[in-house]
């Protein structure tokens, strides 16, 4: 699983939690429908530190609050052989 993968499985967790939906937290984070399309749709492969930054903000989290999420513990990058 990729760092994106991780972080669109954890805006969509957070998004039901919430009762919120996704244009809502583009409004929230300035983020444009296209971009989070790319990101939520596994197209996005490079997701920066300042956009995961500007998503937790979005759903009024710490940055930390966010990542605290057991999904990021199975992002980490495959070992090289």
């Amino acid at each position: 699983m990729t760092v994106n993968d991780a972080v669109a499985k954890r805006i969509s967790k957070l998004l039901a939690e919430k009762g919120m939906s996704q244009y809502r937290l583009e409004q929230e984070t300035g983020i444009q429908h296209g971009s989070m399309q790319c990101i939520m749709n596994g197209r996005n492969k490079t997701v920066t530190l300042s956009t995961v930054i500007l998503i937790a903000r979005g759903f009024h989290m710490s940055l930390c609050e966010f990542l605290d999420d057991e999904v990021f513990s199975l992002a980490a990058p495959e070992e090289e052989q």
